[in-house]
C-alpha cells in the first residue's frame, strides 16, 4: 500500500507541474467570465443606458423595430440577427451569424437603445477584451483544435485533483490530517496551505472540470450518455416551407411561439436571412435551470408565421437533461450571486495550488541537494 502511495504522490506532483499552468490560466479566465457580462458592460459605458421602459418580453414591438434598424444600417448582412431578452431594461443585446459560420464562426455583437433605434456599440466576437479572454477560457484562441486539446487536457485536470485527494487521504485521525501546524518548517506550511485550499474547492473544481470537459467535447460526452442513460434527444431539423416571399414580423413569430409555449420565459429570437431558414425563438421553461441559453424552442415558418415544430425541455429523456445543466453549473448562473462568486473564488485555487506546490517543490529539492552536499562532505 505504501508503494501505491509514492506513485500516486509522484502522479500528483508531475501531473502539477504538467497540466498545473494550463489549470492556472483556465481558473483565472474562469473566474473573470463569471461575471463577463457585467465587466464588459463596465469597459465599454456607451452601452449604459437607463430605461423607464420595462425589459421587452413576448409582446414587445421594439424586436421588429430592432430588427429594421439593423438591416437598415447593415443591408448587406444576410445572415441571422438574433436578439436577446435579457430580463432587464437597458440597451438592446443583438448578435449577427453570417450564413454558414456555424456557432463558433464569425459573430458581430451589437448593442441598441432600448427602443431599438440607435446603434450604441458594434464589435465583432474576440476582438474585445471578454471575448478575447472568452476564446482564451474556451480554446485556447485555436478554435475547435483547442476545444479538444481543453477538453482531454481537462480529463488529466480530474486525475490531478483526485491523485491530491488520494495522497491526503488520512489513515488515521481526520483532525490530524486536517491540521495546520503554524510553528512548522516552510515546507510543511506550504504542504498544509495546499491540502487545506485544495480540500475546500475540490468539490467545486471537480465540477467545473467535468462539466468543462463535457462543454469542450460534446461528441465525445453524447457518446458516453448513450452508452449509459440513452441518446441525447434529437434537435428537429426544419425549415420554412417556401424559399422565398416576405418575413413575417416578429411579433407574429413570438405569438405563435408564446402559445405553443405559455408559460414560457422569451430568451432568443432569431429572424434568418433570405432563403428557407425559420424564425427560431428560444425560451425558458419552469423546469429549466439555464436562464441565459434554456434549451426550449420554437420553430416558426418565416413567411407564413406557421409552428413548424418544438423543442420542449420539459419532455427531455435522461440525457438531454444532462447536456441541460452543463453550462448553468459551468458559470454558475443556476445558483444565482451566490453561487456565481463561490466558482469566481474557485476559479483562483488553482493559482494558489500551483505556486504552493511548485514551491514546495523547490524547497524539498534544495533541502535534499543541502543533505547530499553535506553527506559528500563526510
Amino acid at each position: 500500500m505504501q508503494r501505491v502511495r509514492v506513485f500516486i504522490l509522484k502522479l500528483h506532483l508531475w501531473l502539477g507541474l504538467s497540466v498545473g499552468a494550463l489549470f492556472v490560466l483556465l481558473g483565472l479566465t474562469g473566474s473573470a467570465l463569471v461575471f463577463y457580462e457585467g465587466l464588459d458592460a463596465g469597459l465599454n459605458p456607451e452601452v449604459r443606458v437607463a430605461s423607464t421602459a420595462p425589459a421587452p418580453g413576448w409582446d414587445a414591438q421594439v424586436w421588429d423595430r430592432a430588427l429594421a434598424t439593423v438591416r437598415s444600417r447593415w443591408p448587406e448582412r444576410t445572415g441571422a440577427w438574433r436578439f436577446e431578452a435579457t430580463g432587464e431594461p437597458g440597451a438592446l443585446a443583438v448578435r449577427y451569424q453570417p450564413p454558414g459560420g456555424g456557432h463558433h464562426g464569425l459573430r458581430v455583437m451589437v448593442w441598441l437603445s432600448p427602443d431599438g433605434t440607435q446603434v450604441l456599440r458594434e464589435a465583432e466576437w474576440g476582438r474585445y477584451l471578454m471575448t478575447w479572454l472568452y476564446d482564451l477560457h474556451m480554446e485556447l484562441l485555436l478554435h475547435a483544435p483547442g476545444r479538444a486539446f481543453i477538453g482531454w487536457a481537462g480529463l488529466v485536470m480530474a486525475a490531478l485533483l483526485l491523485s491530491g485527494l488520494w495522497a491526503w487521504w488520512p489513515r488515521g485521525s481526520l483532525a490530524k490530517a486536517l491540521h495546520f501546524k503554524r510553528e512548522a518548517v516552510r515546507s510543511r506550511r506550504l504542504r498544509d496551505i495546499h491540502k487545506l485550499a485544495g480540500l475546500i474547492a475540490l468539490p467545486l473544481l471537480l465540477m467545473l472540470v467535468v462539466t468543462g470537459v463535457m462543454l469542450a467535447l460534446p461528441d465525445e460526452s453524447n457518446a458516453v450518455l448513450a452508452s449509459t442513460v440513452g441518446a441525447p434527444t434529437k434537435t428537429p431539423q426544419v425549415r420554412s416551407l417556401a424559399g422565398a416571399g416576405v418575413q413575417v414580423p416578429l411579433a407574429q413569430a413570438l405569438a405563435t411561439a408564446h402559445a405553443a409555449f405559455p408559460r414560457a420565459r422569451l430568451a432568443w429570437v432569431e429572424a434568418p436571412g433570405p432563403g428557407s431558414g425559420v424564425i427560431l425563438v428560444r425560451l425558458q421553461q419552469p423546469s429549466d435551470p439555464s436562464y441565459r441559453f434554456p434549451h426550449s424552442y420554437a420553430y416558426v415558418d418565416q413567411y407564413s408565421g406557421e409552428l413548424l415544430a418544438t423543442r420542449d425541455r420539459d419532455g427531455f429523456n435522461t440525457a438531454s437533461i444532462v447536456i441541460n445543466w452543463l453550462h448553468p453549473l459551468h458559470d454558475g448562473s443556476v445558483g444565482g450571486i451566490g453561487l456565481r462568486v463561490l466558482l469566481a473564488f474557485s476559479g483562483l485555487v488553482p493559482a494558489m495550488l500551483f505556486v504552493t506546490g511548485v514551491w514546495r517543490w523547490r524547497c524539498r529539492a534544495r533541502a535534499a541537494q543541502k543533505n547530499s552536499s553535506r553527506g559528500s562532505l563526510r
